[in-house]
């Protein structure tokens, strides 16, 4: 009985995930276009490894117990002033809460932070493998903390009679309305001063998307009835109830372009993080990491479709070239 129950919280835990395949591949695909010139060669040459492995995470659900609570983290539970109570460091977190606690409301802070550290180290070791590990998993889990039900206790809408929410948000929507997207911004990775602060300012700002996205949900639940709102698709091996097309196009265009927007600041802020670890490894020298020199043409072409916003038109966007079983 305990083997069952374990697989149903996992299928629960894969259903109440994080962006899509299709989403966070894209995400690491625009974040390698925003590395500065000493650092994208070598991602570039490993661009599909990065991109093809970016849901990782969410598949080791299926074998590791311990990784579900690395991807959100339940801000109401920790009060009105967890901004300014909450530590911000997982040394100082166990010294104020039980671990227990800790990994029942989620760690997705924390764990950036530690991935992060791996990170810098495998860039000090030159490991590429390792680098191309942490790198990748580093990208998703902050690809999560930009979704705004990771960063809540009513993380599927469950609190107010919004189920299904959470879904809607983060995969539906994007993957319906993808090709409508920007993918471009101008933004390019930066250092930053502070991977402590960064973390938890992206946390804060998710958050702070709840209220409307909640609201939006509401107002838009007002011209369709239980027939028209929602819809049954086989996903996941089960015939399951899913927020229509229809209704989630209204939703969309409720909420403006904000799925757009952290789509393209989750790619920033990839980028941002990865070039920080960079630098503070030293800036080691990754050319002798490459395995085949770097097709200049092919990177020139993509980084030019990439700013005229024509990946998808012309077929280079990985992730809609390839099918998933997700």
């Amino acid at each position: 009985m305990a083997k069952y129950k374990w697989i149903l919280l996992v299928a629960v835990a894969l259903i109440l995930s994080s962006w899509g395949y299709l989403v966070h591949r894209t995400i690491h695909q625009l974040a390698i276009y925003k590395l500065p010139s000493g650092l994208q060669a070598f991602f570039y040459d490993n661009k599909e490894k990065l991109v093809m492995d970016a849901p990782r995470p969410d598949q080791r659900r299926f074998t590791d117990k311990t990784e579900g609570s690395k991807h959100f983290i339940d801000m109401e539970y920790f009060g009105d002033s967890a901004k300014y109570a909450l530590p911000q460091t997982w040394d100082e977190a166990i010294k104020k809460y039980p671990a227990d606690t800790l990994h029942k409301y989620g760690t997705s802070p924390y764990n950036i932070i530690e991935v992060y550290n791996k990170l810098v180290q495998a860039f000090k070791n030159k490991n590429k493998d390792s680098i191309l590990f942490y790198a990748t998993d580093l990208g998703h889990y902050i690809a999560d903390a930009h979704v705004p039900l990771h960063t809540s206790l009513n993380y599927d809408g469950q609190l107010t009679n919004q189920h299904g929410v959470h879904d809607l948000w983060e995969t539906t929507v994007p993957e319906l309305v993808l090709n409508e997207y920007n993918l471009y911004s101008k933004k390019k990775a930066k250092y930053i001063s502070s991977i402590t602060q960064a973390t938890w300012d992206i946390i804060w700002h998710t958050h702070s998307l709840l209220p409307e996205m909640f609201a939006q949900e509401i107002a838009i639940s007002k011209n369709f009835n239980d027939s028209t709102k929602y819809e049954w698709k086989m996903r996941w091996g089960k015939n399951r109830r899913f927020y229509s097309s229809e209704f989630a196009r209204q939703y969309n265009k409720a909420l403006g372009n904000s799925i757009n927007k952290q789509l393209l600041l989750s790619a920033e802020n990839i980028a941002s993080f990865w070039y920080t670890a960079w630098v503070d490894a030293g800036k080691p020298d990754l050319n002798t990491l490459i395995d085949t020199p770097v097709d200049g043409k092919q990177l020139k072409s993509e980084l030019k479709l990439y700013k005229k916003n024509k990946l998808i038109e012309k077929g280079q966007l990985i992730a809609k070239e390839v099918k998933t079983d997700d």
